[in-house]
Protein backbone atom coordinates (compact mmCIF):
# COMPACT_ATOMS: atom_id res chain seq x y z
CA UNK A 1 0.00 0.00 0.00
CA UNK A 2 1.62 3.33 -1.11
CA UNK A 3 2.38 5.73 1.99
CA UNK A 4 0.00 8.47 2.00
CA UNK A 5 2.23 11.79 2.93
CA UNK A 6 1.63 14.28 5.10
CA UNK A 7 2.87 17.76 4.94
CA UNK A 8 3.21 20.65 7.51
CA UNK A 9 2.10 24.13 6.18
CA UNK A 10 4.57 26.79 6.31
CA UNK A 11 3.49 29.77 5.84
CA UNK A 12 4.58 33.96 6.50
CA UNK A 13 2.55 34.29 9.65
CA UNK A 14 4.52 31.68 11.65
CA UNK A 15 7.82 32.32 10.52
CA UNK A 16 7.18 36.03 11.45
CA UNK A 17 6.50 34.54 15.43
CA UNK A 18 9.40 32.72 15.89
CA UNK A 19 13.08 34.13 17.32
CA UNK A 20 16.15 34.31 15.42
CA UNK A 21 18.58 31.46 16.81
CA UNK A 22 21.18 32.26 18.85
CA UNK A 23 24.15 30.78 16.72
CA UNK A 24 23.66 28.97 13.31
CA UNK A 25 23.45 24.95 13.60
CA UNK A 26 24.02 22.14 11.14
CA UNK A 27 21.09 20.12 10.76
CA UNK A 28 20.49 17.17 8.55
CA UNK A 29 17.25 16.18 7.54
CA UNK A 30 16.47 12.50 6.65
CA UNK A 31 13.17 12.14 4.69
CA UNK A 32 12.04 10.49 1.37
CA UNK A 33 9.65 13.04 0.84
CA UNK A 34 11.75 15.50 -1.75
CA UNK A 35 9.07 18.15 -1.29
CA UNK A 36 8.98 17.96 2.91
CA UNK A 37 12.86 18.00 2.92
CA UNK A 38 12.70 21.11 0.92
CA UNK A 39 10.26 23.20 2.83
CA UNK A 40 12.12 21.99 6.16
CA UNK A 41 15.49 23.35 4.25
CA UNK A 42 13.95 27.01 3.46
CA UNK A 43 12.01 27.39 7.23
CA UNK A 44 15.31 26.34 8.93
CA UNK A 45 17.63 27.91 6.47
CA UNK A 46 15.43 31.35 6.53
CA UNK A 47 16.12 31.01 10.69
CA UNK A 48 20.15 30.82 10.61
CA UNK A 49 20.67 27.23 10.09
CA UNK A 50 22.80 25.37 7.71
CA UNK A 51 20.65 22.43 6.28
CA UNK A 52 21.68 19.61 4.04
CA UNK A 53 18.90 17.38 2.85
CA UNK A 54 19.42 13.07 2.33
CA UNK A 55 16.58 10.95 1.07
CA UNK A 56 17.30 7.34 2.74
CA UNK A 57 19.98 6.21 5.07
CA UNK A 58 22.82 5.31 2.37
CA UNK A 59 22.71 8.98 1.97
CA UNK A 60 22.80 10.16 5.35
CA UNK A 61 25.63 7.48 6.11
CA UNK A 62 27.77 9.15 3.35
CA UNK A 63 27.24 12.78 4.99
CA UNK A 64 28.20 11.44 7.90
CA UNK A 65 31.16 9.89 7.30
CA UNK A 66 32.53 12.56 5.03
CA UNK A 67 33.62 14.78 7.99
CA UNK A 68 30.84 17.44 8.10
CA UNK A 69 29.68 19.19 10.49
CA UNK A 70 26.10 17.67 11.90
CA UNK A 71 25.15 19.18 15.25
CA UNK A 72 21.10 17.65 15.07
CA UNK A 73 19.67 15.04 12.85
CA UNK A 74 16.26 14.84 11.72
CA UNK A 75 15.21 11.70 10.87
CA UNK A 76 11.71 10.00 9.34
CA UNK A 77 10.65 6.42 10.20
CA UNK A 78 9.29 5.57 7.30
CA UNK A 79 12.27 5.51 4.40
CA UNK A 80 12.86 2.85 1.68
CA UNK A 81 15.34 0.38 2.06
CA UNK A 82 16.89 0.85 6.02
CA UNK A 83 14.37 2.17 8.15
CA UNK A 84 14.58 5.10 10.48
CA UNK A 85 14.65 2.84 13.09
CA UNK A 86 17.33 0.92 12.47
CA UNK A 87 19.22 4.40 11.34
CA UNK A 88 18.55 5.45 14.74
CA UNK A 89 20.24 2.77 16.41
CA UNK A 90 23.70 2.61 13.87
CA UNK A 91 23.87 6.46 14.88
CA UNK A 92 23.26 6.17 18.51
CA UNK A 93 25.92 3.26 18.46
CA UNK A 94 28.58 5.42 17.76
CA UNK A 95 27.37 9.09 18.67
CA UNK A 96 25.43 10.81 21.11
CA UNK A 97 24.36 13.58 18.52
CA UNK A 98 21.03 15.26 18.91
CA UNK A 99 18.26 12.96 16.81
CA UNK A 100 14.71 14.01 16.15
CA UNK A 101 12.56 11.32 14.78
CA UNK A 102 9.57 12.25 12.79
CA UNK A 103 6.78 9.74 13.16
CA UNK A 104 3.16 9.16 11.61
CA UNK A 105 0.00 10.54 13.70
CA UNK A 106 -0.89 8.44 16.15
CA UNK A 107 1.83 5.39 15.49
CA UNK A 108 2.66 5.09 19.45
CA UNK A 109 4.78 2.30 18.98
CA UNK A 110 7.38 3.96 16.48
CA UNK A 111 7.25 6.75 19.16
CA UNK A 112 8.32 4.52 22.36
CA UNK A 113 10.49 2.29 19.65
CA UNK A 114 12.22 5.36 18.82
CA UNK A 115 12.93 6.28 22.20
CA UNK A 116 14.34 2.97 23.56
CA UNK A 117 16.93 2.67 20.85
CA UNK A 118 18.24 6.24 21.54
CA UNK A 119 16.20 8.79 19.92
CA UNK A 120 15.93 12.79 21.93
CA UNK A 121 12.59 13.96 21.08
CA UNK A 122 10.45 12.78 18.15
CA UNK A 123 7.42 15.28 16.31
CA UNK A 124 4.35 13.46 15.07
CA UNK A 125 3.24 14.46 11.42
CA UNK A 126 1.36 16.64 10.70
CA UNK A 127 3.28 18.99 12.71
CA UNK A 128 3.36 23.15 13.15
CA UNK A 129 6.59 24.43 12.50
CA UNK A 130 6.93 26.47 15.53
CA UNK A 131 6.87 23.33 17.28
CA UNK A 132 9.37 21.46 15.83
CA UNK A 133 11.89 24.98 16.12
CA UNK A 134 11.14 24.63 19.59
CA UNK A 135 12.12 21.27 20.14
CA UNK A 136 15.31 21.97 17.45
CA UNK A 137 16.12 24.83 20.08
CA UNK A 138 15.71 22.70 22.89
CA UNK A 139 18.11 19.55 21.81
CA UNK A 140 20.52 21.73 20.35
CA UNK A 141 20.41 24.20 23.67
CA UNK A 142 20.22 21.35 25.93
CA UNK A 143 23.45 20.16 23.88
CA UNK A 144 25.68 23.31 24.38
CA UNK A 145 24.79 23.16 27.80
CA UNK A 146 26.38 20.19 28.41
CA UNK A 147 29.57 20.89 26.40
CA UNK A 148 30.01 23.98 28.11
CA UNK A 149 29.79 22.20 31.35
CA UNK A 150 32.37 20.12 30.20
CA UNK A 151 34.79 22.50 29.51
CA UNK A 152 34.15 24.28 33.02
CA UNK A 153 34.69 21.48 34.66
CA UNK A 154 36.80 19.41 33.76
CA UNK A 155 37.91 17.49 36.80
CA UNK A 156 34.52 17.04 37.77
CA UNK A 157 32.82 13.58 37.97
CA UNK A 158 30.40 11.34 39.94
CA UNK A 159 31.07 7.71 41.84
CA UNK A 160 28.48 5.40 43.05
CA UNK A 161 28.41 1.89 43.86
CA UNK A 162 31.34 1.37 41.98
CA UNK A 163 30.18 3.11 38.92
CA UNK A 164 31.74 6.39 37.63
CA UNK A 165 30.48 9.20 35.24
CA UNK A 166 33.84 11.04 33.57
CA UNK A 167 31.74 14.66 32.52
CA UNK A 168 34.38 15.96 30.59
CA UNK A 169 34.46 12.78 28.52
CA UNK A 170 30.31 11.83 28.77
CA UNK A 171 32.15 8.11 29.38
CA UNK A 172 29.80 5.61 31.90
CA UNK A 173 32.28 3.09 33.24
CA UNK A 174 30.90 0.32 35.36
CA UNK A 175 32.35 -1.21 38.46
CA UNK A 176 34.78 -3.22 35.87
CA UNK A 177 35.75 -0.12 34.19
CA UNK A 178 33.49 -1.36 30.66
CA UNK A 179 31.89 2.01 29.21
CA UNK A 180 28.33 1.42 29.26
CA UNK A 181 27.26 3.73 26.14
CA UNK A 182 24.42 6.45 27.18
CA UNK A 183 22.00 8.40 24.61
CA UNK A 184 21.95 11.75 24.77
CA UNK A 185 18.85 11.73 27.24
CA UNK A 186 20.06 9.29 28.87
CA UNK A 187 23.13 10.86 29.85
CA UNK A 188 21.10 13.79 31.07
CA UNK A 189 18.66 11.74 33.22
CA UNK A 190 21.78 10.54 35.02
CA UNK A 191 23.51 13.60 35.42
CA UNK A 192 20.01 15.02 37.04
CA UNK A 193 19.83 11.89 39.17
CA UNK A 194 24.04 12.63 40.23
CA UNK A 195 23.33 16.11 41.20
CA UNK A 196 20.29 15.37 43.54
CA UNK A 197 20.87 11.95 44.56
CA UNK A 198 18.47 10.18 47.49
CA UNK A 199 15.59 13.05 46.57
CA UNK A 200 12.65 12.37 44.35
CA UNK A 201 12.46 13.83 41.25
CA UNK A 202 9.52 14.62 39.49
CA UNK A 203 8.38 13.47 35.85
CA UNK A 204 7.82 17.26 35.24
CA UNK A 205 11.62 17.86 36.77
CA UNK A 206 12.99 15.28 34.94
CA UNK A 207 11.55 15.88 31.67
CA UNK A 208 12.74 20.17 32.00
CA UNK A 209 16.23 18.49 32.32
CA UNK A 210 16.09 16.03 29.97
CA UNK A 211 13.87 17.57 27.01
CA UNK A 212 13.32 20.75 28.18
CA UNK A 213 10.09 22.58 29.71
CA UNK A 214 9.47 23.70 26.08
CA UNK A 215 8.22 20.03 24.36
CA UNK A 216 4.98 18.68 25.47
CA UNK A 217 4.60 17.91 28.45
CA UNK A 218 5.00 13.53 28.14
CA UNK A 219 5.09 11.23 31.00
CA UNK A 220 5.44 8.23 28.72
CA UNK A 221 8.57 9.64 27.12
CA UNK A 222 10.29 9.68 30.88
CA UNK A 223 9.24 6.78 32.04
CA UNK A 224 10.21 5.30 28.65
CA UNK A 225 14.34 6.93 28.85
CA UNK A 226 14.26 6.30 32.97
CA UNK A 227 13.51 2.37 32.32
CA UNK A 228 16.32 2.19 29.51
CA UNK A 229 18.71 4.01 31.95
CA UNK A 230 17.81 1.17 34.96
CA UNK A 231 18.53 -1.55 32.55
CA UNK A 232 21.85 0.01 31.61
CA UNK A 233 22.98 0.52 35.39
CA UNK A 234 21.15 -2.61 37.02
CA UNK A 235 23.18 -5.27 36.32
CA UNK A 236 23.35 -6.94 39.68
CA UNK A 237 20.45 -8.90 39.00
CA UNK A 238 19.03 -9.01 42.12
CA UNK A 239 15.72 -6.85 41.23
CA UNK A 240 17.01 -4.36 43.46
CA UNK A 241 16.93 -1.02 41.57
CA UNK A 242 19.65 2.18 41.86
CA UNK A 243 16.83 4.30 40.69
CA UNK A 244 13.49 3.99 42.43
CA UNK A 245 10.08 4.47 41.21
CA UNK A 246 8.34 6.35 43.60
CA UNK A 247 4.84 5.98 43.57
CA UNK A 248 2.77 9.21 42.48
CA UNK A 249 5.36 11.28 42.44
CA UNK A 250 8.50 10.32 40.53
CA UNK A 251 11.61 8.39 40.69
CA UNK A 252 14.82 8.80 43.07
CA UNK A 253 18.44 7.45 42.49
CA UNK A 254 19.03 5.45 46.26
CA UNK A 255 22.83 5.32 45.69
CA UNK A 256 25.16 7.64 47.65
CA UNK A 257 26.80 9.82 45.41
CA UNK A 258 30.85 11.07 45.78
CA UNK A 259 32.13 14.06 43.66
CA UNK A 260 35.61 13.44 42.48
Amino acid sequence: MPRKVIQPTFDNQERSGTAQPVAEAHILVCDDDSELRYLLGQFLTDLGYAVVGVGSGRELGRHMRSGAPVDLVILDIMLPGQSGIEICRDLRASSNIPILMLTARGDETDRIVGLEIGADDYVSKPFSPNELLARIKALLRRARISGGAEASERKRGYEFEGWRLDILRRELRNPSGVIVDLSGGEYDLLVAFLEMPQRVLSRDQLLETARSAATTNLDRSIDVQVSRLRRKIDTGGDGDSFIRTVRGAGYMLAAAVKRS
